[in-house]
Parts: C-alpha cells; structure tokens; sequence
C-alpha cells in the first residue's frame, strides 16, 4: 500500500539531529526542554513541542526511535485508507492523507502530553522532561485503537494482545504518575496515548462499531487519570 519509510526517516532524522545537537551542547538543551516554570512564567511556549525531541541519552533516543518505526507503517497504511486496511477497497488508497494524518497525530501526541504534564505539575516550577515518548506513545496507541488484536511484547518478552497490552500500559502510567515512579515522564505517556486513541477514533469513528469493546476496555485506567486531574485542579 505505500512505503513509509519517508515520513518516519523523516521523523526520526529531525530527532537525531536535534537530540545530537542536545547531546553536545547543554545550553541548547537547557533552552529547548520542557520546564513548568520557564512555559508558565517566562511565557517559553515552544517547550512544549521542542522538549519532545531532545532525549536524555543515546539509549532513550533509540528505544522511542525503534518504537516509532516498528508502527510507523501500518498507522501510514491505515489513514492512507480504512477501507483498504479492512475489506481491501484498494480504490480509496491515499498515501498524503496517510502521511500527513501520521505528523498529525505524532506532532499533536507530543504536544497533548506535555500539556498533561504541565497542568499535573503546574506547582512544581523546576519540573523538567525531554524526549519523543508522548509522540510516541500517541503512534502506538492509534495503532493499537485500529488493531487491537495485534500481537505486542511487553518489553519484548511476554506476547499478549494489544489491547491488554494498552490496559497495562495506561494502569501502570496512571499508577506510576501518581506515586512518581521513576524517572519516567507518565503524563507525558498519557496525555500523547489518549490524543493518539481520540485522533484515531475521530478519523474513522467506525472503529467504534468494530472494536468497542476494547477501546472501552482502555478507558478505564483513564477514569483514574481523570480523577487525579480533578484532584489536582
């Protein structure tokens, strides 16, 4: 249906660069991280788009790049046509619509979860993060709202379903956020999961009368999250 190895070299080019130019050069970086105090203070808004493609060190540059490439194509082939992907109407195949809805959802996913991040941290001025994972993880989980029977590797070990899989993911980084585990960015996680899975379901909301069930089943470790937001208005 289409090569995409276009617009994910792409993607993944612009990471690399502008992560190598992170790596070497700490006052390029310090500007370009998100820091709550520096976007609500200094009025520093771009942070909340440059952040998502700075990464702390070779390891997080290439786990999120691998992540992205392993689900770059079949997300490209699904926006490029549904109808393609599901009852093989290969007539409706458009390639610039799948490419260009792929930047939509990655560029949108980076920006809706540090926007998440921002408003759970807002109180805390020194806050910071980097890297790709709210882009990313907004690609996986609209591939996983399209295909949530696809089978995933929890850490590449343990096969399951994608939607198990999700359920997992988004219990863990509602947990993970509340009790601040780890050095991990968990609202970013989130907020670019649940763009990616409403981004996904607003192009084709016939995905609805497919997979309801499992997109339900996603959000249920959402209602945690909405409730740590009302807590933290």
């Amino acid at each position: 249906m289409g090569d995409a190895s276009f617009v994910t070299i792409l993607v993944i080019g612009f990471n690399i660069l502008f992560s190598w130019k992170g790596f070497n050069d700490i006052s390029f970086f310090d500007k370009y991280k998100f820091q709550v105090g520096s976007i609500l203070n200094k009025k520093e808004h771009y942070r909340i788009l440059s952040s998502g493609f700075l990464h702390v060190d070779f390891m997080h540059l290439f786990f999120n790049m691998y992540t992205l490439y392993i689900f770059a194509e079949i997300l490209i082939n699904f926006f490029a046509s549904p109808k393609a992907m599901f009852f093989g109407d290969y007539s409706t195949i458009n390639m610039n619509v799948g490419y260009g809805m792929f930047l939509l959802v990655y560029i949108a996913s980076v920006i809706g979860g540090n926007i998440l991040s921002l408003f759970m941290y807002k109180n805390q001025p020194y806050y910071t993060a980097v890297g790709a994972s709210g882009g990313v993880s907004g690609i996986l989980f609209a591939a996983i709202a399209a295909f949530p029977e696809l089978r995933l590797g929890l850490f590449f070990i343990i096969p399951m379903p994608a939607w198990i899989f999700a359920i997992l993911y988004l219990g863990y980084s509602v947990y993970g956020m509340k009790n601040n585990i780890g050095n991990i960015g968990h609202a970013a996680h989130l907020g670019g999961a649940v763009v990616g899975l409403l981004a996904t379901i607003l192009y084709y909301p016939q995905l609805l009368d497919y997979n309801l069930l499992y997109i339900a089943g996603m959000t249920i470790p959402l209602a945690g999250l909405g409730y740590l937001m009302f807590k933290n208005k």
